[in-house]
């Protein structure tokens, strides 16, 4: 059998999505999770509120779309999953394909986690189970959660939507490509934006939302003169496009060979953002409503993460009319936007071990899922869950994420000298051209601003240990979470690639 043929025959079994609609969907799908709705907004807030809009667009047309161009290059010229596509670029950046493997095994064993509580409470809404205290119920007789430390008692209120929640993954993930990732983007993404829509329209009609939405958008134009707002611009886009750990690489791979590839990053890119502006107006139009409700300003109710979705939201909907509805739609909508970005996570999973060991897509499936979730079940199932998360999530985000793009950046554009190569492949059928600049983004400015980004969060987290948790966690969840991912990336790549696995095909840059 010819190279080109034993090609032809590795892409037909790994699967392909239907469509160029069906990949910008999934690749939205994956874009548009919890941090859209949850942390852009404060993000913004905090960094100048209106006049935030201009960094945020900045770094999204200077870092954000370029990389997206540069995943999608490396996936859709080479075929193949993280792993595999950088192999064959060149055997000696396999590596940073795994690392990535290792960054999505670990935030896909607790992203599961969040999406389960969602579910959890867009049920407990209709009734307010929270009662008049949300804060107390979450922490306190939902999550269980006492000092932090470790601890095994099961959680039955997390386990049941957790079981669930992996019950249902493993059967989409088991469907393959089209059937399973691209058939629950095209469906799960439109009910997503009709759900989020009726959320944003219920928000505004709410008394005190045009004070919420003052609050957000009132420029403070001196923040621009501070180089830490660019920065939390920059972060937050990388953190928001799905970019730097290998799920663009992994979907852009199963796209026909003959697609505009720049024309989709553009339009995934644009709608990642137009929706986590959407969400800021529904957050902080319900923020407003609370404020004018407590007496007090926007400002001393505002917050994200967690602490907005599981308490400040479902105080909200103790007050609001209709409120039971605002919740079920606001949790329901988490719940949506979180679990297509898991399935693209675990994506990335599944289709390093297909393409490494040439498994059927259902054991890839069962071999990374059944752990995934054991662990998952518990770990983030018991009392000590929510401490756990919070550490991995921090650290796995800042120096896993960030620090795997950053270190992509350099080693493809000066390590290997990939980016012209890549840049006319770009070119072969895009509708956006891309030229000189592109490479000049990627190979400098970008990796200078986003090693601006890890440095300050390198020194956050020495000089004030996060979340005040004891030193032996930051270590055990924290620390070690984020080098073991890289090691044993790393070590993954001493393990050959079967005979029959094309590496040195066409689309392959030579050494």
């Amino acid at each position: 059998m010819s190279t080109t043929a034993g090609e032809d025959l590795h892409e037909a079994n790994r699967g392909l999505f239907s469509s160029r609609r069906v990949f910008i969907l999934a690749a939205i799908g994956s874009a548009v999770g919890l941090g859209n709705i949850w942390r852009f907004p404060y993000v913004a807030y905090e960094n100048g509120g209106g006049a935030f809009i201009l960094p945020y667009l900045v770094a999204l047309l200077s870092a954000g779309i370029p990389f997206l161009f540069l995943e999608y290059a490396l996936g859709h010229k080479h075929r193949g999953s993280a792993p595999l596509s950088f192999a064959r670029l060149s055997r000696r950046t396999e590596g940073l394909g795994w690392w990535q493997v290792g960054v999505c095994f670990m935030i896909a064993v607790y992203y599961a986690a969040v999406v389960a509580w969602a579910l959890s409470y867009a049920f407990l809404s209709f009734g307010r189970a929270w009662g008049d205290d949300p804060d107390a119920y979450f922490f306190g007789d939902y999550l269980q959660a006492g000092e932090p430390g470790v601890s095994l008692d099961f959680v039955p209120g997390v386990l049941i939507p957790l079981l669930a929640v992996w019950g249902v993954l493993i059967v989409i993930m088991a469907l393959g490509v089209q059937n399973g990732v691209g058939r629950t983007a095209v469906i799960f993404i439109p009910i997503l934006l009709l759900a989020f829509l009726a959320l944003v329209i219920q928000a505004l009609l709410l008394p005190g939302a045009g004070a919420g939405l003052d609050a957000l958008f009132a420029p403070n134009w001196s923040a621009l003169t501070d180089p830490v707002v660019w920065a939390a611009a920059y972060g937050q886009i990388f953190f928001s496009l799905s970019i730097g750990f290998g799920i663009m690489i992994t979907y852009s791979s199963y796209v026909k060979r003959r697609t505009d590839m720049t024309g989709s990053a553009m339009v995934v890119g644009l709608s990642n953002s137009g929706f986590e502006i959407l969400a800021g107006i529904g957050v902080f139009a319900a923020l407003g409503f609370m404020a004018q409700a407590s007496g007090v300003a926007v400002g001393e109710v505002a917050t994200s993460g967690i602490g907005l979705a599981f308490v400040a939201f479902p105080a909200i909907v103790n007050e609001a009319p209709a409120g039971a509805l605002l919740g079920f739609l606001f949790f329901f909508s988490l719940v949506l936007a979180g679990f297509t970005s898991l399935v693209s996570i675990l994506e990335v999973v599944i289709s390093a071990v297909r393409d490494k060991f040439e498994t059927s897509r259902l054991r890839a499936t069962l071999v990374v899922t059944i752990p995934c979730a054991l662990i998952s079940l518990i770990g983030f199932s018991t009392a000590s869950g929510l401490f756990v998360l919070d550490i991995v999530d921090h650290f796995i985000n800042r120096f896993g994420i960030l620090l795997v793009a950053v270190v992509s950046m350099l080693v493809l554009a000066w390590g290997v000298r990939a980016l012209p190569g890549l840049r006319d492949h770009l070119n072969t059928d895009g509708s956006v051209p891309v030229r000189g600049w592109w490479i000049a983004l990627i190979s400098v400015v970008t990796p200078i601003v986003l090693g601006f980004v890890l440095v300050r969060e390198l020194v956050t987290v020495i000089q004030e240990p996060y979340g005040e948790y004891p030193q032996w966690m930051l270590f055990t969840f924290g620390w070690a979470a984020a080098v073991l991912v890289l090691v044993v990336g790393f070590l993954l790549t001493r393990i050959r690639w079967r005979p029959d696995t094309p590496i040195h095909g066409r689309g392959r840059e030579e050494e």
